[in-house]
């Protein structure tokens, strides 16, 4: 790769609006770089510029529209991008009436936004993946570490969202692998756990969800949940990275650091919290309860599933190629907590 200087460099940054997009867009501009977010309506600019000026000069900052279900846009969003982050895929509040609802957005729209990478001349590609593609439809054994290697098996019990994870991925992959001649497209993707840490802007999405509903004490007590967790702030830095390096080249990199259960997650915020009155109950909910509630409540119908399963994944090729250092489990709780309180949301 040749070297390049941010200031005369774009790079489109796809579901500028979301969590992990919007931090994406920050972690850019941050660094020096000229960045067009996409979003699905114009609507949203005012507010999440008002977000990013908090953080950085948003100057160099620019939002077009474009949506994963159609063409149209996107040849005009990647003129000029030197590279793209494709973040933007659907992540589900509540199970879809039928898994195509994730699966035909979060394929059909990779493809049809590295297409039109490619025909734009795009250099490389940073794709937002997740370890849902990764160690999903396995039997259950917390011995296990996963890595890179591992793609989740489709055949059993796997959710719409995995399996839109997991399709999605393998499409992009598909898609480069046949490219050929002049019309070539570098890939890496990232494929972070469950993303907390600080919320920008009142339209904060899911990932937060776990830790909003435990200081809403939406529970009285705490589900057998837990998940490999990661900062969003050190998922922007490693598309950075995964962006700049030449080495991450046809690489996955599984993004997250500790396994952690609900209950855990509960006493972090009762000692950082809990003397501002979010002092949270850390009794184990059983499971039977957990699935009582999710009848009624749609957010929880999502995760119940998941009721005791541990996850293990291994952070050992992203440290080690692209020199990832991520923040530690309380400081990502605590900064997730500490902003849903600063924006009046909990």
């Amino acid at each position: 790769m040749a070297q390049h200087e941010p200031s005369e460099t774009t790079v489109l940054v796809t579901g500028a609006s979301g969590f992990i997009g919007l931090h994406c867009v920050r972690e850019l501009l941050q660094k020096g770089y000229r960045v067009r977010g996409t979003v699905r309506s114009l609507a949203r600019e005012p507010t999440l510029r008002d977000a990013l000026e908090k953080h950085a000069d948003t100057t160099n900052f620019e939002l077009v529209t474009a949506d994963l279900m159609s063409d149209e846009g996107w040849a005009e969003a990647m003129r000029g991008c030197r590279y793209l982050w494709h973040v933007a895929s659907p992540v589900p509040n509540a199970p879809p009436k039928h898994e195509d609802d994730l699966i035909i957005p979060a394929r059909d729209g990779t493809l049809r936004v590295l297409r039109a990478a490619s025909e734009a001349g795009v250099e490389r590609v940073v794709l937002t993946s997740s370890i849902a593609a990764v160690c999903e439809g396995y039997p259950r054994d917390p011995s296990r570490v996963f890595n890179e290697d591992d793609w989740s098996r489709l055949e059993g019990d796997v959710s719409a969202y995995d399996k839109s994870k997991t399709l999605a991925e393998r499409a992009a992959w598909d898609f480069v692998g046949g490219l050929a001649g002049d019309n070539t497209l570098e890939l890496a993707t990232i494929n972070p756990g469950l993303v907390l840490g600080p919320v920008l802007e009142q339209d904060y999405g899911v990932s937060p969800q776990a830790i909003l509903k435990l200081m809403r004490r939406d529970y009285p007590g705490c589900p057998r949940l837990g998940w490999p967790i990661v900062d969003v702030r050190d998922v922007a830095s490693a598309h950075l990275a995964a962006m700049i390096t030449p080495e991450a080249k046809g690489q996955r990199f599984c993004c997250c650091v500790d396994f952690v259960w609900m209950k855990e997650i509960a006493a972090i915020l009762t000692a950082n919290f809990g003397d501002r009155g979010y002092e949270l109950p850390t009794r184990t909910l059983p499971d039977f309860v957990v699935r009582i509630a999710g009848l009624f409540d749609k957010v929880t119908r999502v995760v119940t599933p998941r009721l005791g399963l541990e996850l293990n994944v291994s952070s050992e090729r992203i440290r080690r190629v692209l020199g990832w250092q991520p923040r530690g489990t309380e400081e990502m709780i605590v900064a997730t907590g500490e902003s849903l309180i600063e924006l009046g949301i909990v």
